[in-house]
C-alpha cells in the first residue's frame, strides 16, 4: 500500500518553494543522523562547504621477463597531469568540476575520471585512466637499449579500491579526505580491503624509426583482470586541536587474475605465480580553524603480476591534492 500512495502523493500539486524545504528536511535528518561517537567525530555546524583543490597525477609501469631466451626489461612513465577543480558540498550531497589547463592548451591529450566516496564504515575509489604520453626505455639482450618516446605505449586503466571500516564509529575517512566529518581525537581501526584492477597496454613497434637490429620486432599487447581481498589499518592521528594526520594501508592479495599477452598473431596466458598484490597507501594532513580548513592527501596504488622467468609486470598509480575550503 505504501507504493501507490507515495506515487499519489508525488502527483499532487506542490510549489517549488514546499518542494525545495521538504528536500532540505530530508537530506537535514540524514545529514544530522548520529551514528558515530560524538567525542571523536563530529559534523561541521554549517551545511555548506566550498573547496579548491589542485590535484597532481602520474602513473609508471615496468616489465621484466624472458623472450626466446633473451632477457628484457623495460620501464615508462606518463607525464605528470595538474588539474584545478572546485567543489561545493551541500549537507553531504556534492558537485565539483575539474580543468586541466595543460588539455585546455592542446599540450595533453590523455583522459582521466576520478570518483570517489568516503564514509565511516565504508568508501570507494574509481580511477580510469586513458593515456598515451608515456615515455621510458626498453632493453634485451641481443639488441641492447632503446629510448620509446611519447605515443608508442598506449595505457587503458581502471582501478577500484574499497574498505569497510570496523570502528567507524570512532575513525572516520572522511575526515581525512572529504572533510565532511571532523576528527576531534585519535582513533585507528582494522580495514577490509577489496580491489579491482584492468588495464590493457599497446605497444606500436611498428610507428617507431630506429635501426634494423629492431626491424622484426611486432606489436604487443598486454590486457589483464585482477580481483584482490585482504586486510588492512587505518589511524588518525589528532595532535592537537584542529590538526589531523592520517594514515592508511589497505594490502590485497588476488584471489583471481586473467592476464594475457599478444605479439604480432600470437597469444599467450600468463600463469598465476605467488603472491601476486594489489596494495593502496592513503595519507593526509589537515588543518581545521574557524570555519576553513586546507591541506594535502595522497593516494598510491602498486599492483604486481607474473614471473621474471616468463613475465612480470608492475604498476604503479599515484594522486597528490592540495585543497582548501569554507564551511558557509
Amino acid at each position: 500500500m505504501m507504493v501507490p500512495a507515495m506515487m499519489w502523493g508525488m502527483a499532487l500539486p506542490m510549489s517549488a518553494q514546499n518542494l525545495i524545504q521538504r528536500v532540505d528536511r530530508i537530506l537535514s535528518t540524514n545529514y544530522n543522523k548520529v551514528k558515530y561517537d560524538t567525542v571523536y567525530i563530529t559534523r561541521p555546524r554549517t551545511k555548506w562547504t566550498v573547496t579548491a583543490r589542485m590535484n597532481v597525477s602520474g602513473m609508471a609501469i615496468e616489465s621484466e621477463g624472458i623472450d626466446d631466451g633473451q632477457h628484457f626489461q623495460s620501464r615508462s612513465e606518463a607525464n605528470s597531469k595538474a588539474t584545478l577543480s572546485m567543489g561545493v558540498s551541500y549537507q553531504g550531497i556534492a558537485l565539483g568540476l575539474a580543468l586541466n589547463p595543460a588539455q585546455l592548451a592542446g599540450k595533453y591529450h590523455d583522459y582521466e575520471l576520478n570518483l570517489n566516496s568516503y564514509r565511516n564504515k565504508f568508501g570507494f575509489d574509481i580511477i580510469y585512466q586513458d593515456a598515451k604520453n608515456f615515455k621510458g626505455r626498453y632493453e634485451q639482450d641481443d639488441l641492447g637499449r632503446i629510448d620509446l618516446p611519447d605515443g608508442l605505449l598506449k595505457v587503458q586503466t581502471l582501478n577500484v579500491n574499497a574498505y569497510y571500516a570496523f570502528n567507524g564509529r570512532r575513525f572516520s575517512y572522511p575526515a581525512a579526505f572529504s572533510q565532511s566529518y571532523i576528527q576531534r581525537h585519535s582513533a585507528g581501526s582494522l580495514l577490509l580491503a577489496a580491489s579491482y584492477m584492468r588495464q590493457r597496454t599497446t605497444l606500436d613497434w611498428e610507428s617507431l624509426q630506429v635501426g634494423d637490429q629492431w626491424s622484426g620486432m611486432e606489436g604487443q599487447q598486454l590486457k589483464m583482470t585482477n580481483i584482490g581481498l585482504g586486510a588492512g589499518y587505518g589511524y588518525n592521528y589528532v595532535p592537537r586541536q584542529g590538526w589531523l594526520l592520517h594514515l592508511s594501508a589497505l594490502p590485497t592479495l588476488i584471489v583471481y587474475s586473467k592476464t594475457y599477452q599478444t605479439v604480432g598473431d600470437d597469444r599467450m596466458t600468463l600463469r598465476y605465480h605467488f603472491p601476486e598484490t594489489i596494495i593502496t597507501a592513503r595519507g593526509a594532513v589537515v588543518r581545521n580553524w574557524g570555519n576553513k580548513f586546507l591541506g594535502l592527501s595522497m593516494v598510491y596504488t602498486y599492483t604486481n603480476i607474473g614471473d621474471k622467468a616468463e613475465l612480470a609486470v608492475e604498476n604503479a598509480k599515484w594522486r597528490l591534492r592540495a585543497f582548501f575550503g569554507l564551511r558557509i
